[in-house]
């Protein structure tokens, strides 16, 4: 019977992390200090979904090419994951997708949760936004840095939907599991879990830092008490396709989550 050790475990979070959102993490700590070193944050700018060519359909390939492959690491994920769902091997049931409930067994359900997180979760993003504006510790996020194109709108949501599923399936599906095979308590899960989440984001200022934590706590404990990676998804995607796509068509910047 196959039971993968620890250190084994460990090394397979760490592959995933560095393929994904740890590699993200090293970036935007580097990022941050990079702005810090140059002016005051407040003075500072971080543009999202940039545009990366002049020519339209260039700049859309590159695009459509960036969503796939950033999903590849969630497709790692799903692969580690078989290998442990298989015939019941270390006592888990189902298959890799049920185990972190990304399916469609209950959408009505997931949605109405989607639906309730996202409120939760987005109008005080708005204001913790205002507030580290105020206070200099946030850099003014610009949602969308696209071309105004037939596909545009298209295209961020789709990259809404990309960074939905990415940081929820990696960052509270599959690493609470991992953390829990490492031995560790739900508790501390859930707090690294949410630090990871936040310093991804730190290139945008210690403002959505702090929004990002306090996100990544609240997920990670419906996580624990539901095992559905599928409601912190909808919610996530839905934060995102608001912000990107009220940025491109309304031309204010918003705060993400």
């Amino acid at each position: 019977m196959f039971l993968a050790s620890r250190p084994r475990l460990r090394a397979e979070v760490l592959i995933v992390l560095g393929l994904s959102l740890g590699q993200s993490a090293v970036y935007s700590v580097v990022q941050l200090l990079d702005k810090l070193s140059r002016a005051p944050l407040s003075e500072a700018t971080s543009t999202l979904n940039r545009s990366q060519s002049t020519r339209e359909y260039f700049d859309l390939t590159y695009q459509l090419l960036d969503i796939i492959f950033a999903l590849v690491p969630v497709a790692l994920v799903f692969y580690f994951l078989s290998f442990h769902t298989q015939a019941n091997r270390d006592g888990d049931s189902g298959s890799a997708f049920e185990r972190l409930g990304f399916n469609l067994a209950r959408p009505g359900k997931d949605i109405l949760q989607g639906l309730g997180l996202a409120a939760l979760i987005g109008i005080p993003s708005l204001g913790l936004y205002a507030a580290g504006r105020a206070l200099g510790i946030t850099t003014a996020i610009v949602p969308s840095g696209l071309d105004a194109y037939w596909w545009t709108v298209p295209v961020l949501i789709l990259s809404a939907v990309r960074h939905a599923i990415v940081e929820e399936v990696i960052v509270v599906g599959y690493l609470l599991d991992r953390f829990g095979k490492f031995g560790w308590s739900v508790p501390a899960g859930i707090v690294v879990s949410a630090v990871l989440r936040g310093s991804y984001h730190l290139y945008q200022g210690f403002g959505p830092f702090i929004g990002n934590v306090v996100m990544g706590l609240v997920f990670g404990w419906i996580y624990t008490r539901t095992k559905r990676v599928m409601p912190l998804v909808i919610a996530h995607a839905l934060l995102d396709i608001v912000a990107f796509v009220g940025f491109s068509l309304f031309g204010k910047a918003v705060g993400l989550g």
